[in-house]
């Protein structure tokens, strides 16, 4: 009886069945993967300090504001491929400082600005602020800022929202010219002296500059003036260049205010000069007043001579027995 074997047919209908099978399993896992890590990457959380704007990110979605995470929220579903900017919720600084490192641009960094008298003044301060966390608003500004780059002091270009580099970033190139020029208008209606009393050691005003009609406050309160005149104009100014209100508790602290490194140094040799001048006038002081002693003790001799032979006496050296001034045999005097 003759055996039986395989078709080629079959043989190949199983190969080709194979081979189906493993394109579907890579296409679902091609088409998996992504979804997998889509579902994963939906569930976000803020922290304490920030708030976060959610805007669609899917193959199939817009690119609109989706919703807003409030500061400290729990884990919140935020939808398939969704993007997250995280902002800061608490208060915030921008610190202007010639103390390397420490202010918020890197070396040193000072508000040079104009006084009346055209001195250029160094300002250094600190603005406190915070993001307002409206939902309405915070959704207004990441549509205005949030979706264009910033360029920071360092040359590299950051959303706002991507991390300190680009918050300080957006602050720089947005907010410091702000800051500048209230600083320029409020010191150029105070002259140099009027903000740092060693400015008129080095200032000339013979040239028809009369000063005597202008009240000399201290430099104190003229710079509490100028702080509560930046405060007062700054919010408006912000508000006026942001758009909206976005940042709030706007307060600038104006800690400092230098002169110029010739003008101080000018200062120096000034104060170097008044103080040698001082230390003559001393001196002279102190000779007048021997001589008018001299004087007056010369006199009280010649009216009293025995006082004169008097004092004589008490200035001799101790352990001197004679005293004989134009007498050959002197005086004995008493030991001790």
């Amino acid at each position: 009886m003759p055996s039986r074997t395989p078709s080629a047919s079959g043989g190949t209908s199983r190969r080709s069945f194979r081979g189906i099978a493993i394109l579907v399993i890579l296409a679902l896992i091609v088409a998996g993967a992504p979804t997998l890590l889509g579902a994963f990457s939906g569930f976000e959380r803020t922290s304490g300090g920030e708030v976060a704007v959610v805007r669609d990110g899917g193959p199939l979605d817009d690119n609109k504001v989706r919703q807003v995470i409030d500061s400290g929220s729990g884990v919140t579903w935020i939808g398939w491929w969704s993007q997250i900017h995280r902002y800061p919720a608490q208060q915030r600084f921008y610190t202007i400082t010639s103390d390397a490192g420490h202010g918020e641009r890197s070396g040193v960094d000072v508000v040079n600005v104009p006084s009346g008298d055209g001195v250029n003044m160094g300002i250094e301060g600190t603005l406190y602020f915070g993001l307002n966390l409206d939902h309405q608003t915070l959704k207004s500004f990441d549509d205005k800022f949030g979706t264009r780059k910033f360029r920071s002091t360092n040359g590299g270009t950051y959303y706002p929202w991507e991390g300190d580099e680009g918050w300080s970033a957006f602050l720089d190139q947005i907010v410091r010219p702000v800051i500048d020029n209230d600083l320029r208008t409020q010191i150029n209606n105070f002259r140099c002296a009027q903000l740092v009393s060693s400015c008129a050691l080095v200032q000339n005003n013979s040239g028809g500059q009369q000063t005597g009609g202008v009240p000399q406050q201290g430099n104190n309160a003229n710079i509490a003036k100028i702080q509560g005149a930046v405060n007062t104009s700054l919010a408006e100014d912000l508000k006026s260049t942001l758009g909206a209100d976005y940042l709030t508790g706007i307060h600038f602290n104006l800690s400092r205010v230098t002169l110029p490194t010739e003008v101080q140094e000018a200062v120096n040799q000034a104060q170097a000069a008044f103080a040698k001048v001082t230390e003559a006038q001393a001196k002279v002081a102190q000779a007048r007043a021997e001589a008018d002693a001299n004087k007056a003790r010369q006199d009280g001799y010649t009216k009293c001579p025995t006082c004169a032979e008097i004092e004589k006496l008490k200035a001799l050296p101790q352990g001197i027995t004679v005293y004989a001034p134009g007498n050959t045999g002197g005086v004995a005097l008493p030991t001790k």
